[in-house]
């Protein structure tokens, strides 16, 4: 089957298409032909050799996928031959078919089409794990989102309006995409190439700070983060852009009582995230099924034209998803 595999980790000039078996669905597993899938930045650190796939998983890159079921292994039940799906897989997307375990699949919407799909499971149960449920944040409570524009902030500031309507939202956002952020129902948007957002989050929460805080960035943003924290806050950091190290005054985060959550969706045991994907297929699936939110397709690539979707994200000129078609 085709795949996008890689010459030597790199830049994007080091992805290529090239032929490799396809996969076969074992017991309790799923394989699916690919319709579609979708470039997210686990994909570039993956493609630079910073983050190796868990073992067993495809070293393919990709980390979802949406299309047809081709075939079932023993023991799986609720699909069928056929079957519209998309599903979380630990690698492997970027191919003409995919396996992924049956408790990491679920069946599109039928008002979705595959390139749409393609977009949900790494960005919005990433989003909806580490801000809904790991962030807690209750009605009344504010939230800061840091990235605006990029599929995961999207996606929280969407299942924010739409789960906690009654939260407020701040986010960092970059000059030229402040426009579209605010569109997007921010209540508050700070553009970071200009502003502390430290300063900025004291003067709109006149000094309480902020409950939750969602974190790509790490150490550059660790300073501010705290200072942004009101008492009792959390931080939920999910990313390491900014680097690895930074220093923390451990006495003025107990006495705030602020807590610092470290999460990773794709190193999980697979029952765990058997167990999250079930919840997000409950609580937030159906949002999707009504037509509440609708995932943001950024642009459209061919496989053929990986090299070029990845490029697209590092120059950060995407809004929402960037998509891969078969």
């Amino acid at each position: 089957m085709k795949a996008v595999l890689l010459k030597d980790f790199g830049d994007a000039d080091q992805l290529y298409i090239g032929d490799i078996p396809q996969p076969v669905a074992g017991p309790g597993e799923v394989l699916i032909k690919v319709a579609a899938t979708s470039v997210n930045r686990p994909d570039i650190v993956q493609r630079q050799g910073n983050y190796p796939p868990p073992k067993g998983d495809s070293e393919v890159l990709g980390l979802e996928v949406a299309g047809v079921v081709e075939s079932v292994g023993e023991n799986v039940i609720g699909f069928s031959i056929g079957d519209r799906v998309f599903a979380l897989v630990g690698g492997g997307g970027y191919a003409e078919y995919a396996v992924a375990h049956a408790g990491h699949v679920m069946k599109i919407p039928d008002n979705l089409g595959f390139e749409q799909a393609a977009c949900i499971c790494e960005t919005y149960i990433t989003a909806y794990l580490n801000t809904l449920v790991l962030g807690a944040p209750v009605s009344g409570n504010t939230v800061l989102l840091h990235g605006g524009g990029g599929g995961v902030n999207t996606a929280a500031l969407q299942l924010c309006n739409t789960l906690l309507p009654d939260a407020k939202t701040i986010v960092t956002a970059s000059t030229h995409k402040i426009e579209r952020v605010s569109e997007l129902g921010a209540h508050h948007v700070i553009d970071y190439k200009t502003k502390s957002f430290a300063d900025e989050v004291k003067s709109i929460t006149e000094g309480k700070g902020v409950d939750v805080i969602l974190d790509h960035i790490g150490a550059a943003y660790f300073a501010d983060n705290m200072k942004s924290l009101a008492v009792g806050g959390r931080l939920v950091v999910i990313g390491i852009m900014g680097g690895i190290k930074a220093e923390l005054n451990i006495a003025l985060m107990m006495v705030k009582r602020q807590q610092i959550i470290g999460s990773v969706l794709r190193s999980r045991p697979v029952a765990e995230k058997t167990d999250i994907i079930a919840d997000f297929d409950a609580t937030v699936m159906p949002l999707f099924s009504a037509g509440l939110i609708e995932p943001l397709i950024s642009d459209q690539y061919s496989i053929d034209d990986a090299a070029h979707a990845h490029r697209a994200m590092e120059n950060g000129e995407h809004f929402g998803k960037i998509v891969l078609t078969m």
